[in-house]
């Protein structure tokens, strides 16, 4: 099931736009580091680590990398590929595994609302969110702060 699911990432849109609309209907009474995160942290780790295998970074962008977590690159990409992709496609630094960038950007190729988003410059991952519940991070704008020097 959970495979059926990996391979439409159009389904996967669908999920993330609705599942992001009714966050932002309750982002007011979101906190970090309350009860509340603690629930959304479990159901994030329960949901998106089997689907995605989701790394909790607390900065997902599934939606802009083609439903793939840019995280399982063995050099944590956020922008890629880093220019080692074999010619099969395949990881430089695991040739048994498919890059990362190669199945992003194929499977951004079948969302229709969210496609484009590849073709945006991810800033740099910030390691303290690491844990932290990505939902409440984006709604309450945390994500949104850029690192000092990026534009």
């Amino acid at each position: 099931m959970i495979r059926k699911l990996q391979n439409r990432p159009h389904w996967l849109e669908i999920a993330y736009a609705v599942s992001h609309r009714l966050v932002q209907c309750f982002a007011r009474w979101l906190k970090p580091n309350g009860w509340v995160e603690k629930v959304f942290v479990r159901l994030e780790k329960l949901s998106k680590e089997p689907l995605f295998a989701c790394k909790m970074c607390g900065q997902c962008v599934l939606h802009s990398t083609g439903m793939t977590c840019p995280m399982t690159c063995p050099k944590n990409l956020r922008n890629g590929p880093c220019g080692g992709v074999r010619e099969d496609g395949h990881c430089e630094i695991d040739p048994a595994m498919p890059c990362i960038w190669v199945s992003a950007w194929e499977r951004s190729r079948q969302m229709p609302w969210y496609g484009e988003q590849i073709l945006n410059i991810q800033p740099p991952l910030n390691r303290k969110l690491q844990g932290t519940s990505a939902w409440i991070n984006d709604s309450i704008g945390i994500t949104a702060r850029l690192p000092a020097g990026w534009d």
